[in-house]
């Protein structure tokens, strides 16, 4: 049974989840700490993710223009631009940088050995070198992951089998990072027992012009998109390529399932940034990045929308919907 709307994360998160308002305040008085985000994508004030955030610090209490000043730097979806503004966060020596996505943390680490960084959610970080480990980073970066971990991608891949049944081909969406790549070949792994044939269809830019003529020469029965920030410059297309198409879609985004999709499996996004701001907590208490264990998310949220559902001719079965954390009518 997936857990309802319930977010646990692995070694350490109650500890660092159990700081009260009050004795954060009382750390903070007479100090303004300055804390950088840099995200892949937009850092605005009406952002659900850096609303998380900034909530977040609220209730441990820090409150901006009192003892918190927020300095926040976006790339607009241009990988190319992350360099820069991490340089230019660092050039401000900051007293923390928190990153919003895997391009953002790779770009913070580059930038500086020494200002602690922490990460809102970012894939493979051991294997990108962002950590030493998860226990023990090593370094001056840690946070929590997006990593769901192995046989989540068969998971999904199930789910969206037991939502259409009659479902063979299943285009993925994808980049060639080496994370999607592994999730894809666990997919390819698990098809035959599901009676699926797994098929990526690979995007590797925000500007590419043909997604919709890539999509179409795939010959879907229905799309595995994954979530990341060249498939979100494509969002349009690709809920448009599935909606005149009728294919059912599974998403790694729950915006995208608000947005008119059929269904998302994925950690809480808004969750990982709420998270990061007890890591940010600790380390402007005096803890260092080092000594920090990295967190996994550990449970994770289905969304199904009834709507689309309906639109797309088909019944989701009763047992799937028991299991849903949410389900859009």
């Amino acid at each position: 049974m997936i857990a309802r709307r319930h977010f646990l994360l692995v070694t350490g998160a109650c500890a660092l989840g159990s700081m009260s308002p009050r004795g954060a305040q009382a750390q903070a008085v007479g100090k303004v700490h300055r804390v950088g985000i840099l995200n892949l994508g937009s850092v605005s004030s009406d952002s659900p993710d850096i609303a998380a955030f900034r909530e977040r610090l609220g209730q441990l209490g820090y409150v901006e223009g009192r003892n918190l000043r927020i300095e926040a730097r976006s790339a607009n979806r241009q990988v190319d631009q992350l360099p820069a503004l991490a340089a230019e966060l660092a050039r401000l020596n900051v007293d923390v940088i928190v990153t919003i996505t895997t391009p953002a943390a790779q770009a913070a680490k580059a930038a500086t050995t020494t200002i602690p960084i922490v990460m809102a959610g970012s894939a493979a970080p051991v294997a990108l070198g962002l950590v030493a480990s998860l226990a023990r980073p090593g370094g001056n970066v840690t946070g929590v992951t997006n990593s769901p971990g192995p046989g989540f991608a068969a998971k999904q891949l199930q789910l969206l089998k037991e939502a259409a049944p009659n479902v063979v081909r299943v285009v993925v969406v994808m980049t060639n990072f080496p994370v999607e790549r592994h999730a894809l070949e666990e997919m390819q792994a698990a098809g035959p027992a599901l009676g699926v044939t797994p098929v990526a269809v690979i995007v590797d830019s925000p500007t590419q012009l043909d997604v919709g003529t890539l999509l179409t020469q795939a010959r879907a029965d229905a799309l595995y998109v994954f979530p990341n920030s060249i498939n979100g410059a494509h969002s349009r297309v690709i809920s448009n390529f599935a909606a005149v198409n009728h294919l059912p879609t599974m998403y790694g985004e729950r915006d995208e399932i608000q947005a008119g999709g059929l269904m998302s499996y994925w950690v809480n996004w808004l969750e990982l940034r709420r998270h990061a701001a007890v890591f940010v907590d600790k380390i402007l208490k005096g803890s260092k990045p080092a000594d920090l264990p990295v967190e996994d998310p550990t449970k994770f949220e289905l969304v199904i929308n009834l709507k689309t559902a309906k639109a797309l001719g088909m019944t989701i079965p009763q047992a799937l919907l028991l299991r849903a954390d949410e389900v859009i009518q």
